[in-house]
Order: structure tokens, then C-alpha cells, then sequence
């Protein structure tokens, strides 16, 4: 299942994020979103893998991104032109 997530988030076009049930959906089972966040949670590789474009139902960041915590996922999806506001994004406008 892992390996399924991972190749996942390298289909994510920039400028595009994706939700944690999305992701489940994907894997054919909603109920599975935080399975998928613990997954990402245990990401061996940032820049392989980008989980910063995962975010949650409402497009609210992760208080406990991996990778540097939340104000490094909002700089990382502002750097791909994703508007962050109050570390949260449109997901009307941004998601994939």
C-alpha cells in the first residue's frame, strides 16, 4: 500500500494539491485517509515524494508535516504558486 501512495503523489502536476481521501479513493477505499496520513507521515524521501501537496477534506495544511512542519509546506506550495491562506488553500481552484 505504501508503494501505491508514493507513486501517487508523483502524479500530482504542480501547482495542484490532493486530500488524504482522495488518496484513499485511489487505494479503493475512503475509510483509509489516515492510513494514508501515517504513511506520508513515515515518507522516506521529500523531493522523490511530494507530500507537502497533501493536505486534509477542508485544504488545511498538516500542523505535523514531516518535513520541517507546517510553515515549510506552506512555503513549498507557495513556491508552486498555491495560494496559502491562514495555511489553507482553495481546494475549488488547486485540487487536482
Amino acid at each position: 500500500m505504501e508503494e501505491k501512495v508514493y507513486e501517487f503523489l508523483r502524479t500530482i502536476p504542480k501547482g495542484k494539491v490532493v486530500t488524504y481521501g482522495q488518496i484513499a479513493e485511489y487505494l479503493g477505499n475512503k475509510q483509509l485517509a489516515r492510513v494514508v496520513g501515517n504513511i506520508l507521515h513515515k515518507n522516506p524521501d521529500e523531493y522523490k515524494y511530494p507530500c507537502y501537496k497533501v493536505v486534509d477534506s477542508q485544504g488545511n495544511l498538516s500542523k505535523h508535516f514531516a518535513f520541517g512542519g507546517i510553515e515549510k509546506q506552506k512555503e513549498k506550495l507557495e513556491k508552486e504558486g498555491i495560494v496559502v491562506n491562514n495555511y489553507q488553500v482553495d481546494l475549488d481552484k488547486y485540487r487536482m
